[in-house]
């Protein structure tokens, strides 16, 4: 509608203000190099990146438990969601593997660190970021936890917390023909009460042995 000033009207400007911010849009090109890139490492590194369905928004990753730790011989993945201002803005990512870590809810995979907040940068890659989790897996920040209680758990009884990450490992990121099932039924069938078998294999870290030693 026209505006009158002064005794003069003004025709509405269809003009889009300058200050206006043009709608972001992912970068499709950007992210299409980044995933050849990792197929051509995959091997090496055993960072993976895939396509969760038939967009480049939504994307799956796959990284190695880091060897030496609770989590090794684990494969973990993890969920992606690129924003709208992608690579400008950081990639979403969270765990879809169950892991028991301080830093990683053990409720919904949420990741705590700072490269996936604040600290990212256009210049890093989801296959740095992917690096930077794996990371975190071999180095814990207790301090500033994502999940409390497994904080809290590292903080006042480590070799629990060993255990109980060893444990969901076996039981989550394994795909071994020996994984933990084959263990509790194993156990099961010499005799021992299934309840009884569980709580053993998560208090010894999935260490089938030491369970049998201790249900003996």
């Amino acid at each position: 509608m026209p505006e009158q000033r002064n005794g003069f009207l003004f025709l509405a400007s269809s003009v889009p203000h300058p200050t206006q911010r043009l709608k972001k849009m992912v970068d499709f090109a950007r992210v299409q190099k980044e995933l050849a890139d990792c197929r051509k490492d995959a091997e090496g590194s055993g960072i993976r990146v895939a396509l969760k369905s038939d967009n480049l928004v939504n994307l799956i990753g796959t990284i190695p438990g880091p060897t030496g730790t609770p989590y090794d011989g684990g494969v973990f993945q993890i969920d992606i969601t690129l924003p709208d201002g992608y690579p400008f803005e950081p990639p979403k990512m969270r765990f879809s593997t169950k892991v028991w870590h301080p830093n990683i809810s053990s409720q919904n995979g949420a990741i705590c660190l700072d490269i996936l907040k604040d600290q990212w940068s256009p210049a890093l890659t989801l296959k740095t970021a992917l690096l930077s989790v794996q990371a975190l897996l071999s180095a814990p920040q207790p301090d500033d936890p994502q999940d409390a209680v497994v904080a809290q758990q590292y903080l006042k009884d480590y070799q629990t917390f060993v255990n109980t990450a060893r444990y969901w490992t076996e039981s989550f990121a394994k795909t071994s023909s020996r994984g933990v099932e084959d263990k509790v039924q194993k156990l099961v069938e010499m005799g021992f009460p299934e309840a009884q078998v569980r709580n053993i294999l998560e208090a010894v870290g999935g260490d089938e042995n030491l369970a049998l030693e201790r249900l003996l």
